[in-house]
Protein backbone atom coordinates (compact mmCIF):
# COMPACT_ATOMS: atom_id res chain seq x y z
CA UNK A 1 0.00 0.00 0.00
CA UNK A 2 0.87 3.28 -0.52
CA UNK A 3 2.92 4.81 1.90
CA UNK A 4 -0.01 6.93 4.03
CA UNK A 5 2.48 8.82 6.25
CA UNK A 6 4.22 10.82 3.58
CA UNK A 7 0.93 11.99 2.58
CA UNK A 8 -0.41 13.15 5.94
CA UNK A 9 -0.91 16.77 4.94
CA UNK A 10 -2.84 16.23 2.59
CA UNK A 11 -5.01 14.13 5.17
CA UNK A 12 -4.53 17.74 7.40
CA UNK A 13 -5.49 19.86 4.55
CA UNK A 14 -8.71 18.11 3.44
CA UNK A 15 -10.03 18.06 7.79
CA UNK A 16 -9.12 21.34 7.51
CA UNK A 17 -11.10 21.81 4.07
CA UNK A 18 -14.02 19.71 6.17
CA UNK A 19 -13.77 22.44 9.54
CA UNK A 20 -13.41 25.56 7.88
CA UNK A 21 -17.13 25.89 6.42
CA UNK A 22 -18.44 24.50 9.74
CA UNK A 23 -16.81 27.18 12.17
CA UNK A 24 -17.78 29.93 9.67
CA UNK A 25 -21.17 28.92 10.34
CA UNK A 26 -20.71 28.48 13.84
CA UNK A 27 -18.80 31.86 15.18
CA UNK A 28 -19.27 34.45 12.16
CA UNK A 29 -22.13 33.60 10.09
CA UNK A 30 -24.84 34.45 12.89
CA UNK A 31 -21.67 37.74 14.12
CA UNK A 32 -22.51 39.04 10.22
CA UNK A 33 -26.22 38.30 9.99
CA UNK A 34 -26.94 39.31 13.60
CA UNK A 35 -24.30 41.65 14.87
CA UNK A 36 -23.73 40.01 17.90
CA UNK A 37 -21.75 37.20 18.89
CA UNK A 38 -23.54 33.39 19.43
CA UNK A 39 -23.60 30.06 18.25
CA UNK A 40 -24.77 29.38 15.15
CA UNK A 41 -27.07 26.13 15.75
CA UNK A 42 -30.56 25.88 16.00
CA UNK A 43 -32.01 25.02 19.23
CA UNK A 44 -35.01 22.57 19.21
CA UNK A 45 -37.51 23.49 22.36
CA UNK A 46 -35.48 20.99 24.17
CA UNK A 47 -33.27 24.17 24.76
CA UNK A 48 -35.35 26.95 24.42
CA UNK A 49 -38.51 25.70 25.89
CA UNK A 50 -42.24 26.11 24.14
CA UNK A 51 -45.74 25.05 24.72
CA UNK A 52 -47.21 21.87 25.71
CA UNK A 53 -50.61 20.86 24.13
CA UNK A 54 -52.54 17.63 25.91
CA UNK A 55 -55.34 16.65 23.09
CA UNK A 56 -58.11 14.25 23.15
CA UNK A 57 -59.34 12.75 19.85
CA UNK A 58 -62.87 11.54 18.93
CA UNK A 59 -63.63 7.82 18.99
CA UNK A 60 -63.42 7.72 15.03
CA UNK A 61 -59.71 8.86 14.95
CA UNK A 62 -57.48 6.41 16.71
CA UNK A 63 -57.90 3.99 12.96
CA UNK A 64 -55.86 6.81 11.73
CA UNK A 65 -54.06 8.85 14.35
CA UNK A 66 -50.33 8.74 14.04
CA UNK A 67 -47.72 10.82 14.85
CA UNK A 68 -46.30 11.90 11.42
CA UNK A 69 -50.39 13.28 10.76
CA UNK A 70 -50.57 15.17 13.91
CA UNK A 71 -47.31 16.70 13.61
CA UNK A 72 -48.20 17.73 9.90
CA UNK A 73 -51.86 18.86 11.24
CA UNK A 74 -49.27 21.81 13.72
CA UNK A 75 -47.09 22.45 10.76
CA UNK A 76 -49.90 23.41 8.64
CA UNK A 77 -50.82 26.15 11.44
CA UNK A 78 -47.32 27.49 11.74
CA UNK A 79 -45.71 24.78 14.34
CA UNK A 80 -43.18 23.06 12.43
CA UNK A 81 -41.28 20.25 14.25
CA UNK A 82 -43.68 19.28 17.22
CA UNK A 83 -42.92 17.01 19.29
CA UNK A 84 -45.56 14.07 19.53
CA UNK A 85 -46.35 11.52 21.93
CA UNK A 86 -49.50 9.12 21.58
CA UNK A 87 -50.93 8.80 25.50
CA UNK A 88 -53.73 6.96 24.91
CA UNK A 89 -56.13 7.17 28.51
CA UNK A 90 -58.81 5.54 30.38
CA UNK A 91 -61.94 7.61 31.15
CA UNK A 92 -65.07 5.70 32.69
CA UNK A 93 -63.74 2.18 31.34
CA UNK A 94 -63.04 3.22 27.69
CA UNK A 95 -60.12 3.51 26.14
CA UNK A 96 -59.44 7.52 24.24
CA UNK A 97 -57.17 8.25 22.49
CA UNK A 98 -54.88 10.76 23.19
CA UNK A 99 -51.67 12.74 22.63
CA UNK A 100 -49.17 14.89 23.96
CA UNK A 101 -47.24 17.78 21.59
CA UNK A 102 -44.10 20.32 22.47
CA UNK A 103 -43.89 23.39 20.02
CA UNK A 104 -42.47 26.14 19.88
CA UNK A 105 -43.77 29.21 22.29
CA UNK A 106 -46.88 30.93 21.13
CA UNK A 107 -46.71 33.96 20.44
CA UNK A 108 -47.05 36.86 23.00
CA UNK A 109 -49.17 39.37 20.62
CA UNK A 110 -51.73 37.37 19.21
CA UNK A 111 -51.55 33.67 21.10
CA UNK A 112 -55.65 32.88 20.31
CA UNK A 113 -55.02 33.48 16.53
CA UNK A 114 -52.41 30.41 16.46
CA UNK A 115 -54.20 28.17 18.81
CA UNK A 116 -57.24 28.64 16.97
CA UNK A 117 -55.29 27.85 13.81
CA UNK A 118 -54.15 24.56 15.69
CA UNK A 119 -57.52 23.33 16.53
CA UNK A 120 -59.20 24.16 13.05
CA UNK A 121 -56.15 22.08 11.46
CA UNK A 122 -56.34 19.28 13.98
CA UNK A 123 -60.41 19.24 13.59
CA UNK A 124 -60.16 19.24 9.40
CA UNK A 125 -57.98 16.32 9.70
CA UNK A 126 -59.36 14.15 12.89
CA UNK A 127 -62.68 15.14 13.38
CA UNK A 128 -64.06 17.15 16.85
CA UNK A 129 -60.24 17.54 18.19
CA UNK A 130 -60.58 18.54 22.13
CA UNK A 131 -58.00 20.58 23.99
CA UNK A 132 -57.59 19.32 27.77
CA UNK A 133 -54.49 21.54 28.71
CA UNK A 134 -52.03 23.93 26.90
CA UNK A 135 -49.20 25.93 29.16
CA UNK A 136 -45.70 26.82 28.23
CA UNK A 137 -42.63 24.64 29.11
CA UNK A 138 -39.38 25.30 30.82
CA UNK A 139 -36.02 23.79 28.47
CA UNK A 140 -35.61 20.21 29.25
CA UNK A 141 -31.84 20.68 28.19
CA UNK A 142 -30.81 23.52 30.56
CA UNK A 143 -28.02 26.03 30.55
CA UNK A 144 -27.26 23.85 33.69
CA UNK A 145 -27.29 20.46 31.88
CA UNK A 146 -25.18 21.76 28.56
CA UNK A 147 -22.48 23.32 31.31
CA UNK A 148 -21.93 19.63 32.61
CA UNK A 149 -21.67 17.93 29.77
CA UNK A 150 -18.82 20.50 29.13
CA UNK A 151 -17.58 19.91 32.25
CA UNK A 152 -17.63 15.80 31.62
CA UNK A 153 -16.17 16.18 28.24
CA UNK A 154 -12.90 17.90 29.41
CA UNK A 155 -12.87 15.41 32.81
CA UNK A 156 -13.19 12.99 30.71
CA UNK A 157 -10.30 14.81 28.10
CA UNK A 158 -8.03 14.54 31.34
CA UNK A 159 -8.41 10.89 31.82
CA UNK A 160 -7.67 9.84 28.19
CA UNK A 161 -4.57 11.80 28.53
CA UNK A 162 -3.17 10.21 32.10
CA UNK A 163 -4.77 7.03 30.70
CA UNK A 164 -3.08 7.04 27.67
CA UNK A 165 0.04 8.11 29.58
CA UNK A 166 -0.03 5.42 31.46
CA UNK A 167 -0.93 2.69 29.02
CA UNK A 168 1.50 3.84 26.53
CA UNK A 169 4.17 4.01 29.36
CA UNK A 170 6.48 1.62 27.68
CA UNK A 171 6.65 3.69 24.40
CA UNK A 172 9.06 6.32 23.98
CA UNK A 173 7.27 9.80 24.81
CA UNK A 174 3.79 8.23 25.94
CA UNK A 175 2.43 11.85 26.81
CA UNK A 176 2.13 12.32 22.94
CA UNK A 177 -0.02 9.87 22.93
CA UNK A 178 -3.10 11.00 25.15
CA UNK A 179 -2.76 14.53 23.68
CA UNK A 180 -3.30 13.76 19.50
CA UNK A 181 -5.67 11.48 20.41
CA UNK A 182 -7.40 14.79 22.02
CA UNK A 183 -6.49 16.57 18.81
CA UNK A 184 -8.45 14.13 17.05
CA UNK A 185 -11.27 14.28 19.25
CA UNK A 186 -11.62 17.93 19.22
CA UNK A 187 -11.51 17.85 15.11
CA UNK A 188 -14.73 15.35 15.74
CA UNK A 189 -16.19 17.24 17.59
CA UNK A 190 -15.70 20.45 14.98
CA UNK A 191 -16.84 18.29 12.34
CA UNK A 192 -20.11 17.46 14.12
CA UNK A 193 -20.97 20.93 15.29
CA UNK A 194 -20.10 22.18 12.09
CA UNK A 195 -21.95 20.06 10.02
CA UNK A 196 -24.60 20.80 12.34
CA UNK A 197 -24.80 24.47 11.95
CA UNK A 198 -24.02 24.37 8.00
CA UNK A 199 -27.47 22.32 8.16
CA UNK A 200 -29.33 24.25 10.26
CA UNK A 201 -28.73 26.95 8.00
CA UNK A 202 -29.81 25.42 5.14
CA UNK A 203 -32.53 22.79 5.89
CA UNK A 204 -33.31 23.82 9.05
CA UNK A 205 -31.76 21.38 10.99
CA UNK A 206 -32.40 21.77 14.96
CA UNK A 207 -30.54 20.63 17.88
CA UNK A 208 -32.05 18.76 20.75
CA UNK A 209 -30.89 16.31 23.71
CA UNK A 210 -30.39 13.64 21.34
CA UNK A 211 -28.06 15.64 19.33
CA UNK A 212 -25.99 16.18 22.25
CA UNK A 213 -25.94 12.64 23.23
CA UNK A 214 -24.59 11.89 19.43
CA UNK A 215 -21.59 14.40 20.20
CA UNK A 216 -21.02 12.67 23.16
CA UNK A 217 -20.79 9.15 21.22
CA UNK A 218 -18.76 10.38 18.55
CA UNK A 219 -16.26 10.80 21.41
CA UNK A 220 -16.23 7.28 22.32
CA UNK A 221 -16.35 6.15 18.36
CA UNK A 222 -12.82 8.83 18.20
CA UNK A 223 -11.33 7.50 20.58
CA UNK A 224 -11.81 3.57 20.61
CA UNK A 225 -10.45 3.84 17.01
CA UNK A 226 -7.67 5.52 17.69
CA UNK A 227 -6.70 3.38 21.04
CA UNK A 228 -6.75 0.78 18.44
CA UNK A 229 -4.12 2.25 16.29
CA UNK A 230 -1.98 3.28 18.87
CA UNK A 231 -1.60 -0.17 20.13
CA UNK A 232 -0.28 -1.26 17.24
CA UNK A 233 2.32 1.92 17.04
CA UNK A 234 3.55 1.21 20.68
CA UNK A 235 3.85 -2.90 19.64
CA UNK A 236 5.94 -2.39 16.49
CA UNK A 237 7.79 0.63 18.25
CA UNK A 238 8.98 -2.04 20.99
CA UNK A 239 10.19 -4.93 18.22
CA UNK A 240 11.27 -2.54 15.80
CA UNK A 241 13.90 -3.39 13.11
CA UNK A 242 17.34 -0.98 13.42
CA UNK A 243 16.75 0.25 9.87
CA UNK A 244 13.02 1.10 10.76
CA UNK A 245 12.13 4.66 10.94
CA UNK A 246 9.60 5.96 12.58
CA UNK A 247 7.05 7.25 9.76
CA UNK A 248 7.78 3.03 8.78
CA UNK A 249 6.86 1.95 11.75
CA UNK A 250 3.67 4.22 11.98
CA UNK A 251 2.76 3.26 8.52
CA UNK A 252 3.26 -0.32 8.84
CA UNK A 253 0.55 -0.07 11.94
CA UNK A 254 -1.60 1.83 9.84
CA UNK A 255 -1.96 -0.49 7.53
CA UNK A 256 -2.28 -3.37 9.57
CA UNK A 257 -5.09 -1.82 11.44
CA UNK A 258 -7.05 0.31 8.22
CA UNK A 259 -8.76 -3.62 7.22
CA UNK A 260 -9.82 -3.93 11.06
CA UNK A 261 -10.86 0.05 11.80
CA UNK A 262 -13.03 -0.23 8.50
CA UNK A 263 -14.67 -3.53 8.41
CA UNK A 264 -15.53 -3.31 12.25
CA UNK A 265 -17.22 0.52 11.68
CA UNK A 266 -18.77 -0.95 8.62
CA UNK A 267 -21.10 -2.94 10.69
CA UNK A 268 -22.27 0.03 12.51
CA UNK A 269 -22.87 2.12 9.77
CA UNK A 270 -24.86 -0.27 8.07
CA UNK A 271 -26.83 -0.11 11.04
CA UNK A 272 -27.28 3.30 11.33
CA UNK A 273 -28.00 3.77 7.69
CA UNK A 274 -30.78 1.64 7.71
CA UNK A 275 -32.16 3.26 11.15
CA UNK A 276 -32.02 6.79 8.94
CA UNK A 277 -33.83 5.36 5.76
CA UNK A 278 -36.22 3.64 7.60
CA UNK A 279 -36.31 4.29 11.61
CA UNK A 280 -38.59 7.36 10.88
CA UNK A 281 -38.92 11.24 11.47
CA UNK A 282 -38.12 11.12 15.61
CA UNK A 283 -34.52 10.06 15.49
CA UNK A 284 -33.51 10.84 11.99
CA UNK A 285 -31.38 13.55 13.12
CA UNK A 286 -29.44 12.22 16.27
CA UNK A 287 -28.82 8.76 13.40
CA UNK A 288 -27.79 11.28 10.95
CA UNK A 289 -24.76 13.38 13.76
CA UNK A 290 -24.27 9.32 14.83
CA UNK A 291 -23.28 8.72 11.15
CA UNK A 292 -21.57 11.77 10.76
CA UNK A 293 -19.82 10.89 14.30
CA UNK A 294 -18.85 7.49 13.19
CA UNK A 295 -17.09 8.44 9.57
CA UNK A 296 -15.40 11.67 10.96
CA UNK A 297 -14.15 9.43 14.25
CA UNK A 298 -12.66 6.39 12.05
CA UNK A 299 -10.89 9.51 9.14
CA UNK A 300 -9.30 11.08 12.12
CA UNK A 301 -8.03 7.67 14.16
CA UNK A 302 -6.21 7.40 11.16
CA UNK A 303 -5.19 10.17 9.07
CA UNK A 304 -5.12 12.65 12.05
CA UNK A 305 -4.16 11.08 15.11
CA UNK A 306 -1.53 9.02 14.29
CA UNK A 307 0.14 11.39 11.50
CA UNK A 308 0.30 14.11 14.66
CA UNK A 309 2.99 11.50 16.31
CA UNK A 310 5.13 11.95 13.10
CA UNK A 311 4.91 15.44 13.22
CA UNK A 312 5.66 15.41 16.72
CA UNK A 313 8.31 12.95 16.47
CA UNK A 314 10.25 15.37 13.64
CA UNK A 315 9.31 18.50 15.15
CA UNK A 316 8.17 19.43 11.93
CA UNK A 317 6.34 23.16 13.04
CA UNK A 318 9.87 24.37 13.23
CA UNK A 319 9.78 24.27 9.33
CA UNK A 320 6.02 25.22 8.56
CA UNK A 321 6.95 28.88 8.73
CA UNK A 322 10.19 28.83 6.94
CA UNK A 323 9.00 27.19 3.51
CA UNK A 324 9.68 28.70 1.28
CA UNK A 325 11.83 31.07 2.15
CA UNK A 326 14.66 31.75 -0.20
CA UNK A 327 18.18 31.27 1.74
CA UNK A 328 19.92 34.56 2.35
CA UNK A 329 23.46 33.73 2.08
CA UNK A 330 22.82 31.42 -1.08
CA UNK A 331 23.98 33.73 -4.23
CA UNK A 332 21.75 35.72 -5.89
CA UNK A 333 20.47 34.50 -9.62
Amino acid sequence: MEHLVRRRYWWFTFSILVILPGLYMLFLHPLVTTGRFTIGLRPSIDFAGGALWELRFPETAPERLSTDRIAAAFAAAGFENALVQLSPTQIDGKAVAAALVRTRPLSESDPNTEIDAVMKALSTEFGNVSRERLESVGPTVSAESTRSAIIAVLGASLIILLYLTWAFRKAPHPVRYGVCAIIAMLHDVLVVLGIAAVLGATIGLEVDALFLTALLTTLSFSVHDTIVVFDRIRENLLNRHPAETFDDIVNHSLVQTLPRSINTQLTTFFTLTALLLFGGDTIRNFVLMLLIGLISGTYSSIFNAAQLLVVWEHREWRHWFKRGRRDETAPAM
